[in-house]
């Protein structure tokens, strides 16, 4: 589904992301994990074509760079960005349109599909978005980002802020999308819990991937554990 190689992200002089290639299989969750400041979110940007970068990437036999972002959402790309950004002063209501700017025709189905997914947002769908908890901000944003009927969803530190038993129930959720039929690529400093779900992970460190392999494999090597994932 998405292929990246030799990708390269600059900040003036800084090189956050420094020649990665990687790629995700449709029906996959794929985990980039690694420390604040490694380059997981610039990676996801890269994929937006948002900020100034080097290399290639093909998402579904689309060049990325021949395309604006938004043109790259009607394609099939959603990002749930890290700290929800949610309309704060929009209702959940208000939020999920948003959600569905492209996709205005199919909203009251998909809409329902959100309240089957996040009962908790149905019973505060005329709430607005900054009276929230974080985990229930969590879930409107994932939900808002479904709206759109993605292909690939990328998560940006999803567990961010979150009590444990909430992370627990948004690591659920991202099982269930899998099991819906959505490929997602998560970015988590909460290294255990993403790659316990995951098919397989990269691990970034300094902007270059140092490890790759299969979720649970990383998961239960002590070595890499304590080297590379502070566990």
């Amino acid at each position: 589904m998405l292929k990246v190689k030799n990708l390269s992200v600059h900040y003036g002089l800084i090189k956050a992301v420094d020649d990665i290639s990687f790629h995700i299989n449709s029906g996959e969750i794929v985990s980039i994990v690694g420390s604040n400041g490694a380059g997981k979110t610039s990676t996801l940007n890269a994929i937006l074509n948002i900020p100034r970068r080097s290399g290639e990437i093909n998402f579904l036999g689309y060049e990325i760079e021949r395309h604006k972002t938004h043109t790259l959402v009607q394609k099939g790309i959603s990002l749930v960005p890290e700290g929800r950004r949610v309309f704060a002063n929009l209702s959940i209501e208000d939020n999920l349109k948003m959600g569905a700017f492209y996709n205005a025709d199919n909203y009251e189905h998909l809409k329902e599909q959100m309240y089957r997914l996040f009962p908790r947002l149905k019973q505060k769908n005329n709430t607005l978005a900054r009276n929230l908890s974080g985990g229930e901000a969590q879930m409107l944003a994932i939900s808002r980002a479904l709206m759109g009927e993605p292909k690939l969803l990328m998560l940006d530190e999803p567990s961010l802020g979150l009590a444990p038993k909430i992370v627990g129930e948004v690591f659920e959720i991202i099982k269930v999308l899998k099991n819906e039929g959505i490929t997602i690529l998560l970015v988590e400093q909460n290294a255990q819990q993403a790659l316990k779900i995951s098919d397989r992970a990269y691990v970034l460190e300094n902007g270059k991937i140092v490890l790759e392999g299969k979720g649970i494999d990383l998961a239960n090597d002590d070595n890499i554990r304590k080297k590379y994932l502070g566990i």
